[in-house]
């Protein structure tokens, strides 16, 4: 029987989703857009490395922490109000860091805009799958997902150009114009949805574990080095934040609907997954914090000239999640896995061995094969995490996805930039020839570790089944998981989040 063709993308379709594009588009690109401007920010506002890195660290963190939120927001307030309201936040977050007068202050204002970020990127898909339907939501998907895959390349190069023709307060400044024309499209095109009247939330575990997140992320960012391990305040902070998760743990086990699944991690090929997402978050995410840093101070480039030296990484992960998908049709993605971890790893060697004499041109293959690698990994993730999980619970699982990418984020910038700063306290601040780049050096070691940890999980992880009906059955469902990684550089299942819980 000849197969009907399949529904057109109507011009109503394609205006409503260049208008969520437009609103999207600068939360696409804040993820590594300020990664150019840390240099400038911290000789500006005199940051050390540990505060520095929580201005991209707080972002994330709020990221993951707004994620099981939207789903439940969206469906006691509306799409259109809801999508309103995420815009205005970050533009208000976007103007307070452009005047930020401390660290301290640009890290809360980053916060705020994290809030209306957390929320931009996944109502996208809620609001996509809702107007399109199953049969046309994974090609409306593939072109909003475009710019999405290029984010990691423009972002760099982008915010390298604003900050040498204006200074690094414009990079949140020109969010502005931005958002206010996404603002009045979106108050023309977006359909109004009544509020779905009082919606059940797990109220437990909103107190449970946001609280026990940030708790256990400013602990471990009040380590400075090995003496303050035992400083009574840090450990009191962890120690409130372990007891906190634990007890969310036990909660999301026992509760019918919580905000966060625990029990998906009884699935082999969903822990393993999510363990796997963790450490390609972290392998992304960490880099974009100390190369910067690297180019700038010690090599002396100017912020436009950073952002093309770091656009191959974004380029390789173009290649990387375009061809993952023709990949996944014809190989195991748990040996795509293995041989894309290879690839990160030959990467980052590279950068094991920085000094004075650094050859550009390498770092900038090291760089594009890092990419590829991992954008090979971030899509391959994603075939074999629901293998052995019900249907009705994938929802749930996209949005456990969702978290432990951002949280993954955001401990490999803090970590990073920890190993960073200890490593130039031992040695880099000594003034000794060659000290300076041998702590970068030193901080990549440890990164090449956090890249090749990979390789254990997906080890673990089970072999898809080769059958005729597995690469069928799943097309209904593949938009809603495929889509996710355009959502955010490295993400994974990052944009998916919770707004597959209407979808």
């Amino acid at each position: 029987m000849q197969t009907p063709p399949p529904e057109r993308l109507d011009r109503k379709l394609l205006i409503l989703a260049g208008t969520l594009l437009i609103g999207a588009i600068a939360s696409l690109l804040d993820s590594t857009i300020v990664s150019v401007a840390l240099n400038d920010i911290s000789a500006d506002l005199h940051a050390s490395e540990s505060a520095l890195s929580w201005v991209s660290t707080s972002y994330l963190l709020t990221l993951a922490l707004v994620t099981p939120l939207v789903g439940w927001a969206v469906d006691r307030f509306g799409n259109k109000r809801m999508w309103m309201c995420a815009l205005t936040v970050f533009l208000g977050g976007s103007v307070l860091c452009g005047l930020a007068w401390s660290v301290e202050s640009l890290i809360a204002f980053r916060v705020v805009k994290g809030i209306g970020g957390g929320m931009v990127l996944p109502m996208v898909q809620t609001i996509l799958a809702q107007a399109a339907g199953p049969k046309r939501f994974g090609r409306v998907m593939s072109l909003v997902g475009i710019p999405g895959q290029l984010a990691p390349i423009l972002g760099p190069v982008v915010g390298g150009l604003i900050i040498d023709a204006a200074g690094w307060r414009w990079i949140f400044f020109v969010n502005v114009p931005v958002i206010l024309v996404a603002l009045v499209l979106a108050q023309r095109v977006l359909p109004s949805s009544a509020k779905g009247g009082e919606v059940k939330v797990d109220r437990r575990g909103i107190m449970l574990l946001p609280p026990g997140m940030v708790a256990l992320v400013y602990g471990f960012s009040r380590v400075r080095d090995v003496s303050q391990l035992t400083d009574p305040l840090t450990l009191a902070v962890l120690l409130a934040g372990l007891v906190l998760v634990a007890a969310f743990c036990v909660h999301s086990a026992r509760s019918a609907d919580p905000l966060v699944d625990v029990a998906l991690f009884r699935s082999r090929a969903f822990s393993s997954s999510s363990l796997l997402v963790f450490l390609n978050a972290v392998a992304v995410y960490g880099p974009l914090f100390v190369l910067p840093l690297f180019y700038a101070r010690y090599l002396g480039y100017d912020s436009s000239t950073i952002g093309w030296l770091l656009a191959p990484q974004g380029l390789g992960m173009l290649v990387g999640i375009s061809a993952a998908g023709w990949l996944t049709d014809r190989y195991d993605p748990r040996l795509l896995i293995l041989g894309a971890t290879v690839l990160s790893v030959a990467g980052t060697v590279g950068f094991t061995q920085l000094s004075a004499d650094t050859d550009d041109l390498l770092l900038g293959v090291s760089l594009g094969l890092r990419g590829l690698g991992l954008g090979i990994v971030g899509v391959s993730i994603l075939i074999t995490a629901y293998l052995d999980i019900p249907s009705d619970r994938i929802p749930r699982g996209t949005v456990m996805i969702a978290v432990v990418q951002r949280v993954g984020a955001s401990f490999g910038t803090a970590m990073v930039a920890l190993l960073l700063s200890v490593n130039l306290g031992s040695g880099g601040g000594s003034g000794e020839a060659g000290a300076e780049p041998a702590a970068y050096a030193n901080t990549f070691w440890w990164v090449l570790g956090m890249v090749a940890a990979m390789v254990v999980p997906a080890l673990f992880m089970p072999k898809r089944p080769r059958t005729e009906a597995t690469a069928e059955e799943p097309a209904a469902e593949e938009p809603a998981v495929e889509a996710a990684p355009s959502a955010e550089p490295g993400a994974g299942a990052a944009g998916a989040g919770a707004d597959c819980r209407r979808s």
